[in-house]
């Protein structure tokens, strides 16, 4: 069972059954979107899509160790401080596939910047520590965060079940940051919404 955490600015942290959380999301165009490498085709302007569309990365197209930067550009985000690896720990395990990221070298953080203002983030998350997700604007001001309240690893007696769904949703998101101070996380099925 996947459980979602969500902090809302003024809330306490809960966390929630999520069977219908993607649903929710109100989704009417999904593209699941891979790297570039091997690609000739030229890039989407999803600036110009006229409906609600969402990419959903799910890295699967990633070597190993990959560090992970601008594969992702030709569908409007960059990453910084990111590694693609197949987890060897079972205490990380991916959600779909094999391949998830995580923040590296600088261990516990992890950045993504769209080309284009988003509306939502998320991502399925499993942490060692307490994780919080940041949405900032162009102009670097946080618009919001929300947070997995403990860590949730895989055969740990935490209460919540790793790959957790955390989301956030704000007007304008430029880039959103991943922190888990003085722990290691990975994240997968990292999606966004114009």
């Amino acid at each position: 069972m996947v459980k979602q955490a969500t902090l809302q600015s003024n809330k306490a942290p809960r966390i929630e059954d999520p069977k219908f959380a993607l649903d929710n999301l109100n989704i009417q165009h999904q593209i699941t979107a891979s790297s570039w490498r091997d690609r000739v085709e030229p890039p989407i302007d999803l600036a110009k899509l006229s409906i609600p569309t969402c990419i959903c990365l799910d890295f699967e197209d990633l070597k190993c160790f990959e560090v992970v930067e601008s594969q992702y550009e030709r569908w409007g985000v960059i990453f910084r401080n990111s590694l693609a690896i197949q987890p060897s720990n079972p205490a990380f395990p991916s959600y779909s596939g094999l391949t998830v990221l995580m923040g590296a070298p600088k261990s516990g953080f992890l950045e993504a910047t769209f080309l284009h203002p988003v509306n939502s983030v998320s991502a399925f998350v499993t942490s060692s520590q307490r994780l919080v997700l940041s949405a900032y604007d162009g102009h670097r001001q946080l618009l919001g965060q929300t947070a997995l309240p403990s860590g949730n690893l895989a055969d740990s007696d935490s209460a919540i079940s790793p790959n957790t769904l955390l989301s956030i949703s704000a007007n304008n998101i430029y880039t959103v940051t991943f922190c888990a101070f003085d722990g290691q996380f990975v994240l997968d099925d990292f999606r966004f919404c114009f």
